[in-house]
């Protein structure tokens, strides 16, 4: 075994530990009972988060798009149980699609489902995604995140539901390039005329994905040129420079999404170079196990 080999495998076995650490509701509780602890942690996670509230997303938010950046804002949340809960998430959604700067402020919301109760509401989760998608002004959308494996059936279908309710305008979902099956999930999204974002895959998989590295920098290659060939609206998310730039070569024709904090530096460089940009802006008191995430995806991002 190479070095590099045994680099690689260390790598992931790092992620593999944090990601598990990220899902672990008890460390969370730890740290907060610690003297300073939630403080602290707070101050390394803001490099990450917009704020607690919304008004520091809205200023975060207006702040981006003075630097000429597109802005995807997000209210931390997911694995939701309660339907009461749901409804209340998706009502602080719609009081914050009325507050985002007007048009023509390039300015989106972003969502993952099982924040409205996908697991154990299917129908109910759609009903909400569409309530807001309507509510939104042409032009915007509000954009589906990628969540693990187990729930793509129940993604994919919420999303091609309120697609066909003619909302396809307002929608957009994301396609993870480390599952296998993302190929076909990329003919059945392009069908159903959404807008796609197209990123590595942040979920350590037990089976049904590429491995981490050179096999998912391929399979996220492939998936590129298979969206430039079609008329479907798209975008790249990633943070891999040699993906981004090997895209950009060969087709003009994509922006560029990043999430917050993560190599801003590349954001400035590429709307130099009139490539359009979006940043995820995620906000809310739920911050500290995608804080953790953030940290997973350090190793290797």
């Amino acid at each position: 075994m190479t070095r590099s080999d045994r680099q690689t495998r260390r790598m992931r076995a790092d992620r593999a530990i944090l990601f598990k650490l990220a899902t672990d509701e008890r460390l969370e509780r730890l740290v907060k009972r610690v003297p300073g602890g939630e403080e602290a942690a707070y101050r390394a996670a803001s490099r990450y988060v917009a704020g607690r509230t919304r008004a520091e997303a809205l200023d975060r938010t207006t702040r981006l798009l003075a630097q000429g950046h597109g802005v995807s804002v997000d209210l931390f949340g997911e694995l939701s149980t309660s339907t009461t809960d749901a409804r209340r998430v998706a009502d602080d959604y719609l009081e914050l699609a009325k507050l985002l700067p007007e048009p023509p402020a390039d300015v989106w919301l972003s969502v993952d489902l099982s924040h409205f109760a996908l697991d154990v509401d299917p129908a109910g989760a759609a009903d909400l995604l569409a309530e807001i998608a309507a509510a939104l002004p042409p032009g915007r959308r509000i954009q589906v995140g990628a969540e693990d494996a187990a729930r793509t059936d129940r993604v994919l279908a919420c999303v091609q539901d309120v697609a066909a309710r003619g909302l396809a305008d307002r929608l957009g979902a994301t396609l993870q390039a480390n599952l296998v099956r993302s190929p076909s999930d990329a003919d059945t999204l392009i069908a159903a005329g959404v807008h796609l974002r197209l990123v590595k895959g942040a979920y350590v998989e037990p089976r049904g994905a590429h491995p981490y590295g050179e096999p998912t920098d391929i399979a996220y290659l492939r998936l590129a040129a298979k969206l430039a060939g079609q008329s479907t609206p798209w975008s790249l998310a990633t943070h891999d420079a040699r993906l981004r730039e090997a895209v950009l070569l060969a087709t003009d024709q994509v922006s560029v999404e990043q999430l917050l904090g993560v190599r801003p530096e590349a954001l400035d460089d590429l709307r130099t170079r009139q490539v359009p940009t979006r940043v995820y802006v995620p906000y809310g008191p739920d911050w500290f196990r995608y804080w953790l995430r953030r940290v997973a995806e350090s190793r290797g991002a």
